[in-house]
């Protein structure tokens, strides 16, 4: 079946697509030659990228929410149901600020620094959360120390969210989690949580999601040195010992 006839477009062969006629100063026919390959790589890794987020999409229903979790925000408490807003689709966050610890996970921090930044077009399409198991003076505390303006805050230390929805042991480590949920007809569902940890982790990489959340790694993937081997964000730089 073609395209014109309601059937998937017929996509053109990423070599094909991938002849670009950019030159750059000084380049020489191996690196055109090479980066040209590089291409066709992109390509389809960009199609794999749209394959994957379609077959996303297409999950049947989640399983229902146990219970409407209370949560306490900056303006007092709220039910998991209040967070949605006026979507239908809540995202949430399960940030590693727990009441154990002095300071928040650097990585987790970098993360939220970006999607900060990105939180008012992101809360056009959906409700967006963050959840941490510290009290939520402290969560905010230190929200105005970052300089974050649109994330909304949230403490789970009173509820179980997070040892339902990011697998944390009350007395142990925090634990990262991105987890979707759904509101129709009156019923939240799960849709998605992201799965992918140590046990997929690929030998020699950190564990992390595909596609990458972080607009840091990203960027540095595109750079000659890559992300590193022992390399992390901190909280703070330019300080002796800063973390």
């Amino acid at each position: 079946m073609t395209a014109a006839e309601g059937g998937t477009p017929a996509l053109r062969p990423a070599r094909e697509l991938a002849r670009s006629s950019s030159r750059y100063p000084g380049e020489s026919t191996a690196y055109r030659e090479a980066r040209n390959a590089l291409l066709a790589e992109e390509i389809e890794l960009r199609r794999h990228i749209e394959r994957v987020a379609a077959q996303r999409r297409a999950l049947p229903p989640g399983g229902e929410v146990p219970e409407n979790y209370l949560f306490e925000g900056e303006g007092g408490p709220v039910t998991l149901a209040q967070m949605f807003g006026e979507h239908d689709t809540l995202v949430i966050y399960n940030w590693m600020f727990g009441p154990k610890r002095a300071r928040p996970c650097p990585m987790c921090t970098s993360l939220l620094s970006a999607l900060d930044g990105e939180m008012p077009d992101i809360l056009q399409r959906v409700s967006f959360a963050v959840v941490g198991r510290a009290p939520i003076g402290r969560l905010a505390d230190f929200r105005k120390e970052r300089g974050w303006r649109y994330l909304r805050l949230y403490s789970s230390g009173g509820n179980t969210f997070n040892r339902v929805y990011a697998h944390e042991d009350p007395d142990g480590d925090d634990n990262p989690a991105l987890n979707v949920f759904t509101l129709r007809d009156g019923i939240i569902r799960h849709f998605w949580g992201a799965e992918m940890g140590p046990d997929s982790a690929d030998p020699g990489q950190d564990p992390r999601g595909a596609p990458d959340l972080m607009p840091l790694w990203t960027i540095l993937d595109t750079t000659p040195g890559g992300r590193g081997v022992d390399w992390y964000p901190k909280l703070e730089y330019g300080k002796p010992g800063g973390v």
